[in-house]
């Protein structure tokens, strides 16, 4: 039996190299909470990749805000394009809430998919 939300290991960025294919791509979308960077992947599913630096705060808000972005990531996944590698980075050091976060998510990651050129989900 699979979870359908579950966050699974293949949609993980986690080496350097991959981070930096999408920093190099420079393609970004930002609003008031979260900065949004992108990359196409090739794969029919997106990968996510959480840059939190210390500026945020101490190691248990930074586990904060990865927490929060990576259950809005699953609450969102159904309604975002696939084919695109994200890395997602705090803009503040004030978690937000996570129904803003997810509506800002979605938002930002189909503003992404536009300007690579990527067919939205409607």
């Amino acid at each position: 039996m699979t979870k359908p939300l579950a966050f699974r290991p293949h949609e993980r960025l986690r080496s350097p190299r991959d981070f930096r294919r999408v920093y190099d791509r420079r393609r970004s979308v930002s609003d008031a909470q979260l900065i949004v960077y992108g990359c196409e992947n090739q794969l029919p599913y997106l990968r996510l990749g959480l840059s939190v630096s210390r500026k945020v705060g101490s190691a248990v808000m930074r586990n904060r805000f990865r927490r929060l972005y990576r259950e809005a990531f699953r609450h969102t996944r159904a309604q975002l394009p696939g084919g695109i590698d994200l890395v997602l980075i705090p803009r503040n050091s004030q978690p937000p809430e996570l129904a803003e976060l997810i509506d800002g998510l979605a938002r930002l990651v189909k503003q992404l998919a536009r300007k690579l050129n990527l067919k939205t989900v409607p």
